[in-house]
């Protein structure tokens, strides 16, 4: 299985998700930085819509990374990562809606660009992007408490799934924010369950694979491409 290469940038919170995934598995792989072609013919060929991340599984080309992780836990079924019940593994599809559609939205686009991304570029925040994220992340972290308050460890129990990794980065990166920081706090449940996610082997070893956090370069088009307007 060594030909199965992960195509993204380092920094990319969906990238983090597929690699969490692989490293959970103890997959062999390569990846390939695409930051210095974003945007480049090269990158399109791969993922039309411009994004990461992208894998390549022999002549198999796919993206988006819900599918990716999909294929993931096909291609390598042990150690498994989703539930052996159908109403388990559709709870675990929830949540990765969940993430596509809530969490990610508010939590990178909205203020971990704001307060991690740009400031980095020398870029301005936009507060009115940020406090039109705030009441929607609330949300969402009162949606994680209750899911939580089984007191199992993880989202659908006392197993982590893809699920937990599919919600991990986007966690992780609010909570570098200002914002993240004061509002974890009030979340109790929230944040036993990301120190139990970040004590995980697989995690540390994915945190220690990755390089030295640097200002995303081809982020500088996002304020036009990739910033709501409010």
């Amino acid at each position: 299985m060594s030909d199965v290469t992960l195509f993204g940038f380092p920094h990319s919170s969906f990238v983090h998700i597929a690699q969490l995934v692989l490293a959970h598995k103890e997959a062999p792989y390569t990846f390939y930085d695409l930051e210095p072609d974003m945007g480049s013919p090269k990158h399109l060929a791969l993922h039309p819509f411009d994004r990461v991340p992208i894998l390549q599984h022999g002549d198999f080309v796919l993206y988006e990374t819900s599918a990716i992780v999909a294929y993931l836990e096909e291609l390598f079924p042990t150690p498994a990562l989703q539930p052996d019940t159908s109403q388990g593994r559709a709870l675990m599809n929830q949540w990765i809606s969940a993430v596509n559609s809530y969490y990610y939205p508010y939590m990178i686009y909205h203020v971990s660009h704001e307060r991690n991304v740009f400031p980095e570029l020398g870029i301005p925040s936009d507060e009115a992007v940020v406090a039109h994220a705030l009441p929607k992340i609330e949300v969402g972290l009162q949606v994680m408490e209750r899911q939580l308050s089984h007191g199992r460890g993880f989202l659908l129990g006392g197993d982590v799934s893809l699920a937990d990794y599919y919600l991990l980065p986007s966690n992780a990166a609010f909570g570098r924010a200002p914002e993240g920081k004061a509002m974890y706090p009030g979340f109790p449940a929230v944040q036993a369950w990301r120190e139990r996610m970040e004590a995980l082997p697989t995690v540390q070893r994915s945190r220690a694979a990755r390089p030295p956090r640097t200002p995303i370069e081809h982020a500088r088009k996002w304020p036009d491409s990739h910033r709501p307007k409010y």
